[in-house]
């Protein structure tokens, strides 16, 4: 089950954090529970991931995109994701959780994501994410307008630039 306690417990605890500019870094903690393990005792991967859900949410609502999404009627979604594991995570240990926005296209946000235990990275993800309506995706340069952001563009870091187009020669439907 979706841990929407969690998110809420999350959301509430940095209700009062000041906004974030959104290539700003949010950073949240989390404790690791039983029911987050695998039958191996460590961090079950689904549970990673949607850790990686709630750290992204409360950065949307930090940096001014949750508030736009709710004005516009507008949704959030993963388009795509790549995923590196590193250091095991256990039961009852903490762990924190980084955000932060690196880059984007006409299409879709890129957010590197990553957690820490005791100063070594756990794992990390770059996440591809779109904003919907009912009409499919919509634009960048129109969210970020929503927003009123009217910073600058980040370059791309050249492992981002490569896994997009990597992406783009990966076929689809599959084969």
């Amino acid at each position: 089950m979706y841990p929407f306690v969690r998110m809420g417990v999350d959301l509430w605890l940095h209700r009062k954090a000041p906004p974030l500019s959104p290539l700003e870094t949010h950073s949240t903690a989390h404790r690791i529970w039983p029911w987050d393990l695998d039958i191996f005792l460590e961090l079950n991967n689904g549970r990673t991931l949607t850790l990686y859900d709630v750290a992204r949410v409360v950065h949307a609502r930090r940096s001014g995109l949750w508030d736009t999404l709710k004005a516009e009627g507008w949704g959030m979604t993963v388009a795509g994701l790549s995923v590196r594991y590193r250091r095991r995570v256990r039961v009852f240990q903490k762990v924190e959780s980084r955000v932060r926005l690196v880059a984007w296209d006409a299409r879709f946000f890129y957010l590197d994501q990553s957690m820490w235990r005791k100063g070594e990275c756990a794992s990390q993800i770059l996440a591809r994410i779109a904003v919907t309506n009912p009409d499919g995706i919509v634009p960048t340069d129109r969210v970020l307008d929503g927003m009123g952001y009217g910073g600058r563009k980040p370059v791309a870091p050249e492992w981002v630039q490569a896994w997009i187009e990597a992406e783009s020669l990966r076929p689809w439907p599959p084969r």
